[in-house]
């Protein structure tokens, strides 16, 4: 497992930052680098639910262990979710469970939003990594700059 590092600086307040990456609307915006049609569905509680998925209603579930908004959220991804099962016990899941998501936001001052996402990550994902919180996050910059 990797650990990929991603920051950028937003010319925002940090409030504006957060609403922006978790907002419904927005959230589709900057994460469609990774998969078009992305969703958040969370409900925002530490060791609840929440599920990152794809356009067609696939992908992972995962847990917050911590939160702090507007300055940290860190989701820990548990196991699978498709065709409307969850996936926390087969060997392959078992592989990469546990891995994390952070998000880290730091106000500069009370117009410039420093963010950054450390994630865990499998080595042959680096890249696709890569290039969804690069565009993504540029994207995440124009819109709470708007």
């Amino acid at each position: 497992m990797e650990t990929l590092s991603y920051k950028t600086t937003v010319k925002a307040p940090i409030q504006k930052v957060w609403d922006m990456l978790w907002s419904p609307e927005t959230y589709t915006e900057w994460t469609q680098f990774f998969s078009p049609g992305c969703q958040l569905k969370t409900d925002w509680e530490i060791n609840g639910k929440t599920y990152f998925l794809d356009g067609t209603g696939n992908g992972m579930v995962s847990t917050i262990k911590s939160i702090n908004p507007p300055f940290e959220v860190v989701f820990s991804h548990l196991g699978t979710f498709n065709n409307g099962i969850e996936d926390t016990q087969s060997r392959e899941v078992k592989q990469w469970s546990g891995a994390e998501e952070q998000y880290f936001l730091r106000a500069m001052d009370e117009n410039t939003t420093e963010i950054q996402a450390i994630v865990h990550a499998e080595q042959k994902y680096e890249d696709h990594m890569s290039n969804g919180f690069t565009k993504g996050f540029e994207v995440l910059r124009k819109l709470a700059e708007q």
